[in-house]
């Protein structure tokens, strides 16, 4: 099952209390003060790896908690400090404070690591407190609490290019010709009911990450069908390539729905370098085929392709390439 959002609590470990402790030597009645501090409490830390793909493991836990800190002891014994808490997600997730919504980490890099619960310090020991005046203090302070908090983790794929269309576009069968993807595919809509990603080789040397997403309806930007759980994961590609069914009723009026539910959803969407295809030309007539070679979308020459029959699947895979490596150039 593939998870894509979680909210979690996390507490940072307490620190350890200080302690209040006289020295007692031989031959030394009124030996003065040795309280130790406590030791501070660990943290709780986030780290990306790619070893992991969904978030899953949070549908079962959903409280972290540090160890605490030790107690101080006398002879000036500082307490252990608490074992901190290595939390691990998957590359791509977004990190947010659930009580306002805060942006904490968005960690898009394979071992990056940040604290999201900060430890309690210790306490200090009464020895701390020994001064000129006070040369017997009897008093020590209690280890601070660490930070806690709830966060919202919404996982986004990394992925160079992100099919764009509705349900039983040919997403999925595309990505299953032009990569070792297999995603599920059948002739009915929502098929599609999690992310795949696919590794398209062009050349030695030269690849690209594909995403096919489940499909999008009228109303996706306001969380209609799979909505949201979409439209996350192709904010971080830069190409889009648009998939509009050639053997539907109105392909330009799919193009225009789609584009219509990004922008409300997130208008700096537009902004991405754009590819459009019109799928499944190989059941289309010489007559239609005639029409769509024509037709202009926002100024742009859709490519006629047909998955199942291969015709138009080396040019296009030589387009993404192409717009890949422009936007590359251009970030």
């Amino acid at each position: 099952m593939f998870i894509d959002t979680a909210e979690i609590l996390v507490r940072g470990g307490k620190g350890g209390n200080g302690v209040v402790s006289f020295r007692r030597e031989k031959f030394v009645p009124k030996g003065g003060p040795d309280g130790g501090d406590g030791g501070n409490g660990g943290d709780v830390t986030f780290t990306a790896t790619s070893q992991i793909s969904t978030l899953m493991d949070f549908r079962y836990k959903r409280e972290y908690i540090a160890e605490n800190g030790a107690n101080g002891g006398g002879s000036r014994k500082t307490g252990h400090r608490g074992k901190s808490i290595e939390i691990k997600v998957p590359v791509g997730t977004i990190v947010k404070d659930a009580a306002n919504g805060e942006l904490i980490a968005d960690l898009t890099v394979d071992g990056e690591t940040i604290v999201v619960a900060r430890h309690g310090d210790g306490g200090r020991g009464n020895a701390q407190f020994n001064t000129s005046t006070n040369q017997a203090p009897r008093y020590a302070e209690k280890g601070w609490p660490g930070q806690e908090r709830t966060v919202v983790l919404e996982l986004k794929l990394l992925a160079d290019i992100g099919l764009v269309g509705f349900p039983n576009a040919g997403k999925s069968t595309l990505i299953a010709r032009i990569s070792a993807a297999r995603p599920k595919i059948a002739d009915y809509p929502f098929t599609t009911l999690i992310p795949n990603l696919g590794i398209v080789r062009v050349d030695e040397g030269e690849s690209f990450v594909v995403a096919d997403i489940p499909g999008l309806i009228e109303g996706a930007s306001e969380g209609k069908g799979l909505g949201h759980q979409f439209l996350r994961h192709v904010e971080r590609s830069g190409v889009l390539c648009f998939l509009l069914d050639g053997m539907g009723e109105s392909p330009e009026g799919d193009y225009t729905t789609l584009i219509g539910e990004l922008r409300k959803y997130n208008p700096e969407m537009l902004e991405k370098r754009r590819i459009v295809c019109i799928s499944k030309v190989d059941g289309m007539t010489d007559e239609q085929r005639a029409e769509m070679k024509v037709v202009r979308l926002d100024g742009i020459a859709p490519y006629l392709i047909s998955s199942v029959s291969g015709e138009g699947i080396d040019e296009i895979v030589r387009i993404m390439s192409r717009e890949l490596r422009q936007w590359r150039s251009e970030s």
